[in-house]
């Protein structure tokens, strides 16, 4: 288990599980209500995976007939506070037999910041395939952990607060390939990269959650984190470049079949595009036994000042 620069104390993945449990309230617009809080970070704003996997588990709360979710379509509408209650209504769109389909709109201080549409299955038998996996990309083992890695560094932005975050504060250990973009871009400047993560610990179980739906809100948490770094780095963008601004715009995410998040997820990212100040990057996750599980696509804003 990583410990973070500034305290030595473990890192866990507490932060996830804590972002993920909803509190059910009183209705105000649609069909459900619960409220969620993020989680702290050093930035201005709360972290987008925060409103992601919250909607989702949001979304999942909803759905009582055991269909699995498959699907969900985000938009970013106005930057989070950190610390603060977040209110999720849920409006029931559809209950068939095969599908059904939920909007989920998260509200803070009066008004809407997040909306998402989210679809759910049955299931059924059908051929299967999947993408091959990246056979050529190193164990994670043999990989510096972001704590290692930016331990003796300094630069740019970076402060302490920042590099304890980066370090252990996200939930996850993650392991890039080639290298990270967080004070310099590590690495070849191409459009691709992959990064190695696994949760700091044992995920804890999460109220009106089964263990698989909290393991799907944990991909679509931490798919966030890293999806814009394709971008970043064929674009020579490392993260603590003074004067660079980025923001989630909008997010697709699909799932396309269970799996549990408990070990090492190799996340591999491409960017896609870059334009007009919008960056769009892609990502795919796969087990280490090579099991693709989801699918990511997510447009960000990206403004090296």
């Amino acid at each position: 288990m990583t410990g973070t620069p500034m305290t030595g104390t473990p890192a866990t993945s507490a932060v996830f599980t804590a972002a993920v449990t909803l509190k059910p309230t009183r209705p105000e617009h649609f069909d459900l209500a619960f409220t969620a809080v993020t989680q702290p970070c050093p930035w201005p704003k709360a972290y987008g995976g925060d409103l992601v996997a919250q909607a989702a588990a949001a979304a999942m709360r909803s759905v009582t007939d055991g269909k699995s979710m498959h699907s969900m379509h985000s938009y970013f509408l106005r930057p989070a506070d950190i610390g603060a209650e977040v209110r999720y209504e849920v409006e029931v769109l559809r209950d068939g037999r095969g599908y059904s389909t939920r909007q989920v709109r998260g509200y803070q201080n009066g008004k809407p910041l997040y909306v998402c549409l989210a679809n759910f299955a049955a299931g059924e038998a059908g051929s299967s395939f999947q993408p091959a996996f990246t056979e050529d990309v190193p164990e994670p083992e043999s990989l510096t952990s972001t704590a290692e890695y930016l331990a003796e560094r300094g630069g740019g932005t970076m402060t302490e607060q920042t590099k304890a975050y980066w370090s252990g504060g996200r939930g996850f250990d993650m392991r890039h390939v080639p290298g990270p973009v967080y004070l310099t871009v590590d690495g070849e400047r191409l459009p691709h990269q992959a990064v190695w993560l696994r949760p700091f610990d044992t995920l804890r179980p999460v109220e009106g959650l089964t263990d698989a739906q909290r393991d799907l809100a944990a991909l679509a948490y931490v798919c966030d984190y890293t999806i814009l770094e394709p971008v970043l780095r064929v674009l020579d963008l490392p993260w603590a470049r003074p004067g660079l601004v980025t923001a989630s715009l909008d997010h697709a995410m699909w799932f396309h079949r269970p799996g549990p998040v408990g070990d090492w997820l190799l996340y591999v990212q491409e960017a896609v595009a870059a334009d007009a100040g919008r960056g769009l990057g892609s990502g795919r996750f796969f087990t280490r036994d090579h099991r693709h599980l989801a699918t990511v696509v997510q447009e960000g804003m990206i403004r090296p000042t």
